[in-house]
């Protein structure tokens, strides 16, 4: 069942040729960030291209709840008037950030070194995931959390009185870790250093300098070392948000695999930390280029177009590359499903506590699909037969995953058989107009009775 509904069953059938350009929503990392940041400036914040997925909406309630105005102008287009580095207001209800695991850890971060107190939920979804992760280090700085065992919200965060500064090594890659404790390292005195010994998407750091704290970053032989001044005044900025490269990923993955197809992506971030899938699309033999490459708000950026590839192979993925594309591990293995020869993932223990168990979501819908699929507890394999070879005509579960969801419509639409997906209602936390977008593409995805 969705988490914010009614589920919402869908079937994609097999595809003509997807064609024209595919407009899509705006970074979701940056959308949050933005949001959070603005929250915490002194002064009136403007950001257009908003992503107005639910994840985002949930932080922006948040940040009213916390203080915050947070005006909605339409078309994407945002205000926010901030309160300022410390100063949150105590929420006066519980704050449900829905299904987004970014939004919660993002924003236990930023009000851990504040002396109030606010309780987290989610749906079903979220209420299932880990905050151990986020919740331990920021104990570091003297925040205290209670929730339900194994660390699992509804969860109540107490704010450090008296904060001290950190230093703290992420014991495993996630942007969602480090932006925390980086966020919670600003309302603390001093200079709070976070280690990362593989480097995640770096889109907190640079949004964190053009809101004008002090931040530095050196490579070392203990990895990434950024250090951070806490106690700044942020400046409010004007903010474009790129259009997300992960949801990028599905117009671009579906016009591989589908005969004739030509579509182009425009103005897509590509910030070498998240480009990760479409370098190895590109080693796979993928007919995909860059035009107009240009630079928008500190972030790379350009048109993306992508071309039926159907004579792409399988590759051994580098583990050092996962935390540039963990969000991308779905769609991938919908690519390596249609590509000829083995495609091996290894180093991605992280998708198994995403918004579900991502590798045994993928493996078992694509095997029930015809795929042959091998998976372990941080890898998995995919045997591709090549353009075409897959059967489809079964039933997946979501698990209340968007991504699971979108990646198994674009499995259809190249199949053989119809996909059928249980709950395709996720879908609009991180990507409201996938549905209509890949329609206008000439996707052929109906919503079903089943």
């Amino acid at each position: 069942m969705s988490g914010h509904g009614t589920p919402i069953p869908m079937t994609s059938r097999p595809s003509g040729p997807l064609s024209g350009v595919a407009e899509v929503p705006g970074d979701k990392s940056i959308s949050h960030r933005s949001l959070i940041l603005g929250a915490m400036a002194v002064g009136e914040t403007r950001i257009s291209g908003l992503l107005e997925g639910q994840d985002v909406l949930d932080t922006a309630s948040a940040m009213r709840a916390f203080g915050a105005d947070v005006q909605d102008l339409g078309g994407g287009d945002w205000v926010v008037h901030g309160v300022g580095v410390g100063g949150f207001a105590e929420p006066g209800q519980v704050i449900d950030c829905g299904n987004s695991g970014t939004g919660v850890r993002l924003i236990m971060g930023a009000m851990a070194t504040t002396a109030i107190t606010a309780t987290f939920t989610g749906d079903a979804s979220l209420n299932g995931r880990p905050m151990a992760r986020v919740t331990d280090p920021l104990a570091l700085f003297g925040a205290r959390a209670v929730g339900r065992a194994g660390g699992r919200l509804p969860m109540t965060l107490v704010g450090a009185e008296e904060p001290l500064p950190v230093r703290y090594t992420v014991p495993v890659p996630s942007a969602q870790v480090k932006s925390a404790v980086l966020l919670a390292g600003l309302n603390a005195p001093g200079q709070t250093v976070v280690i990362e010994r593989e480097a995640t998407r770096d889109h907190t750091e640079r949004m964190l300098a053009g809101f004008g704290a002090e931040i530095t970053t050196q490579e070392t032989a203990e990895g990434r070392v950024i250090t951070l001044t806490g106690q700044p005044e942020l400046t409010p900025q004007t903010i474009v948000v790129p259009r997300d490269p992960s949801s990028a990923a599905f117009p671009v993955c579906a016009a591989l695999i589908v005969p004739g197809s030509d579509v182009l992506v425009p103005g897509i971030g590509l910030n070498p930390t998240r480009a990760g899938l479409f370098t190895t699309l590109q080693e796979m033999g993928a007919d995909l280029s860059y035009e107009n490459m240009r630079e928008e708000g500190g972030e790379p950026v350009a048109d993306l177009r992508a071309r039926f590839s159907p004579d792409m192979t399988g590759i051994e993925v580098p583990p050092e590359r996962a935390a540039s594309m963990i969000d991308e591990y779905p769609i991938l293995s919908v690519v390596a499903a249609n590509a000829t020869g083995t495609t091996m993932m290894r180093g991605v223990k992280e998708l198994r506590v995403k918004e579900s168990d991502r590798i045994e979501a993928m493996a078992s819908g694509l095997r029930a699909n015809g795929v042959t699929v091998e998976d372990g507890p941080d890898w998995w394999r995919v045997e591709g037969q090549g353009a075409g070879s897959v059967k489809g005509g079964a039933t997946v579960a979501s698990h209340l995953d968007h991504r699971i969801a979108m990646a198994f419509l674009c499995l259809g639409m190249a199949a053989r058989e119809p996909v059928h997906v249980d709950d395709g209602g996720p879908i609009a936390t991180s990507f409201p107009i996938f549905e209509p977008l890949m329609k206008g593409l000439g996707a052929d995805i109906v919503r079903t009775n089943r």
